[in-house]
């Protein structure tokens, strides 16, 4: 009884990773080579992209009625009125000159853009552009549904700040974090030791709009095992019993 409770055991413990800790996303084989924040590509303002949304707003005189005192809306009413989506075509239906294709541009080009497009009817246009959905994933390495989906408000917030907004750490390793960027087909993936003073550094960089954000959680092994053995042991026990019954 008592080996072969032990061999259970082992043959259990000696299991691949992905019994012990299935939740655990996004692996790395053994000697990979994580990309350097030396090396890393230069920040790149953000291009407008199919299926972004827009914050747009008009004004002429160059902005000379920023505020229009007798506007019966309230601001939360007049911002999603002047919200529009870029199509699937790199498109977007806006007021007066319908659509236009703007896929590629920065915010300013394409502020600059419609300043030039609205000119033909009102006098020296003045245009105001935000992209209102950037944003970044967070698995801030918790079980039971712990990943956020964290707005980009500001165009400076840092992986600290991401961190913050989604609650922390919940329960991973502070020193595996990973900042996976760039195309998904052949992304940039960043280690980052958050365990020591030193990580303060790295993690004070500046997030682009859709970099994943992932800790790794805590692998609880001994936890784990008595989950997989658990069963077995119920299979045997009653097996066990059995056979006493009858012999």
């Amino acid at each position: 009884m008592r080996k072969l409770l032990f061999l259970l055991i082992t043959v259990v413990a000696f299991s691949s990773c992905r019994v012990l800790t299935p939740e655990q996303m996004l692996r790395t084989p053994p000697g990979y080579d994580y990309a350097t924040f030396e090396d890393a590509e230069p920040v790149e303002e953000y291009r407008i992209a199919a299926n972004d949304v827009i914050f747009f707003r008009l004004y002429t005189n160059k902005g000379e009625k920023l505020i229009d005192p007798i506007d019966p809306y309230s601001d939360r009413q007049r911002e999603q009125q002047h919200n529009y989506l870029i199509e699937f075509d790199g498109m977007v239906k806006l007021p007066v000159i319908g659509r236009t294709y703007v896929e590629g541009m920065t915010v300013r080009q394409l502020e600059k853009y419609l300043e030039e497009k609205y000119s033909k009817y009102y006098n020296n246009p003045f245009v105001r552009v935000k992209v209102t959905n950037n944003r970044v994933i967070v698995f801030p390495g918790g079980r039971g549904g712990t990943a956020k989906v964290v707005p980009l408000e500001n165009t400076n917030t840092t992986l600290f700040e991401a961190l913050a907004m989604s609650g922390g750490i919940a329960d991973g390793k502070a020193h595996k974090v990973k900042l996976i960027r760039g195309d998904l087909d052949n992304p940039q993936v960043f280690r980052i030791d958050l365990s020591t003073i030193d990580g303060v550094r790295e993690a004070d960089l500046v997030l682009q709009a859709n970099d994943i954000i992932y800790v790794q959680p805590r692998a609880r092994v001994p936890q784990r095992i008595l989950e997989n053995i658990t069963p077995y042991l119920s299979i045997l026990t009653s097996a066990l019993l059995i056979y006493s019954l009858f012999n």
